[in-house]
């Protein structure tokens, strides 16, 4: 049973308590309270999804240059967890399948597609899901609705969620552009009106905005309805939500 009227989801995990994107962020937004985790795949040379949101290693690393221009092997060599902290020193940039393998089954996994690779990214994460997909609740989400589309033809039975950055002129166009074979939609949560929610919920998706982190979105949100809150602090919002639901009751 759900503890509270939402879901909460972990955006990078929980990147104020622990490096973005790797298994310390993940296993720190479960523990603060989330009940999912969004992160962010490139492709690594050898065509393995790895976890990390830039294209360049710089910002998150120890290292420097493009994930695709490396191996999985080559990859593994850089610290992902100095950068934020001495205390995670020695943190290595994911694997798409060791998250897999370290979260609980159940759990709500957003994998966002960053890009497609000339079709590789799709059936890398085709491949993936063909493995894990049973174990935990995985949506595969993109802004490239394209590479949604194409990895549809290739697993029919993949969840996707359509992002996107500015309110489109319809969400029900959106959908149809993928013969409305969607699970949810991820809007940034400051263009999502109550009226585009009330007609998602309506059409049976379900509605994951991003990258809400106050209070007075956090309100504003649960009260359209929607299905889950991406979130920096997972563990404020969990705080914030019992106080909410004990107010609201």
């Amino acid at each position: 049973m759900r503890r509270f009227p939402v879901r909460i989801i972990g955006h990078r995990g929980a990147p104020r308590l622990a490096p973005e994107n790797t298994l310390a962020s993940f296993r720190a937004a479960l523990a603060a309270g989330a009940d999912g985790i969004e992160l962010y795949v490139h492709l690594s040379r050898d065509g393995r999804p790895v976890v990390i949101h830039d294209p360049t290693l710089d910002r998150t690393t120890d290292g420097s240059g493009f994930v695709r221009a490396m191996t999985v092997a080559e990859l593994k060599r850089f610290d992902a967890g100095s950068w934020f902290d001495g205390r995670f020193r020695g943190e290595r940039i994911p694997l798409l399948e060791e998250v897999f393998e370290t979260v609980s089954p159940g759990v709500l996994i957003d994998v966002e597609a960053k890009q497609s690779y000339g079709g590789e990214m799709e059936r890398a994460l085709a491949a993936c899901l063909d493995e894990w997909a049973g174990v935990h609740d995985v949506i595969v989400s993109s802004f490239d609705h394209r590479l949604l589309c194409r990895l549809k033809r290739l697993r029919p039975e993949t969840d996707v969620g359509l992002l996107y950055a500015v309110r489109p002129v319809t969400h029900m166009i959106l959908a149809a552009c993928m013969d409305g074979d969607v699970r949810s939609f991820h809007p940034d949560h400051v263009w999502l009106t109550a009226e585009d929610a009330a007609e998602m919920r309506a059409s049976g998706y379900e509605v994951y905005p991003y990258t809400a982190n106050r209070p007075v979105e956090w309100r504003r949100l649960i009260r359209m309805g929607v299905s889950g809150i991406i979130t920096d602090d997972p563990g404020g919002l969990a705080v914030w939500m019992q106080r909410f639901v004990f107010d609201e009751a």
